[in-house]
This record gives structure tokens, sequence and C-alpha cells, in this order.
């Protein structure tokens, strides 16, 4: 093995490669006979391994984060159905309150134009007892 001094180190010597990580090729490590170093791959042949091994892990890492992905976008996808199926249940729930209210005004109407003056005090009547049992309700409970 031959030892380099340090006016032919260059750039290389200090084991950073173009990632700016270090990597495992020794440029010290050489050997004379061919280019090959110790474990018998050529420079350019360690080199192109770092780069598959880092190539590599990036999938890998892509990979994760697109599972990630996919599972946050079935999450969302089936919240959207629940909020969904909320949504025409409260639809349904007003249309039938709508219904009961109409057929209830109708009927006021109705009792209104029969009944006169003693219908009127006994409809005003009942709002004022139920005004008056929502506001004991209310007031016990505190």
């Amino acid at each position: 093995m031959r030892q380099r001094g340090p006016s032919s180190t260059g750039s290389a010597s200090n084991g950073n490669n173009m990632y700016g990580r270090n990597s495992s090729y020794n440029p010290d490590a050489l050997e004379a006979g061919g280019g090959r170093g110790r474990s018998g791959m050529s420079a350019s042949e360690m080199n192109a391994s770092i780069m598959e091994q880092q190539n590599n892990d990036r999938i890998a890492q892509l990979g994760e984060s697109v599972a990630r992905l996919k599972g946050l976008t079935l999450d969302i996808g089936n919240e959207v159905r629940e909020q969904n199926s909320l949504l025409d249940n409260m639809g349904d729930g007003f249309s039938n309150t709508r219904d009961l209210l109409s057929g209830s005004l109708k009927r006021i109407g109705t009792m209104l134009e029969k009944g006169g003056a003693k219908h009127m005090c006994y409809m005003v009547g009942f709002v004022v007892a139920v005004m008056v049992l929502l506001y004991w309700l209310m007031s016990s409970k505190r």
C-alpha cells in the first residue's frame, strides 16, 4: 500500500460525497495493484454502490410517505361519507319538522277561524304556561 502526501490529497480526502455525508470510500485504502481497494472494488464501483444504497434508502422513505398518505386519504374518505350520512339525516329531520309545523299552523288557523276569542285565550294561556315551565326548569338546574 502506498501513502499519499498532503499535496496529492485533493478535495476527496475529507471523505464527503456530493451530498455532504461521510462515505465508506477511503482513497488512502487503495492498493497499488490495479486501483482496487481492500474489498476488491474500484473507486467508481464503490461510489456507484454508495449511490445505489442512497437511492434505495430514498425509495424506502418515499414508499413510507406514500403509505401514510394513502392511509390518511382513506380516513378522510371515511369521514366524508359519515358526514354526508349525517347531513342527509339532518335534512330528513328538518323536512319532517317543517311538515309537522305546517300541519300545526293549519290546525291553529282552522281553530282560530271556528272558535273565536275563547280558543285564543286558551292558546295564549298554554304558551305562557309552557314558558313559565321552561324558565323554572332552567333556573332549577343552576
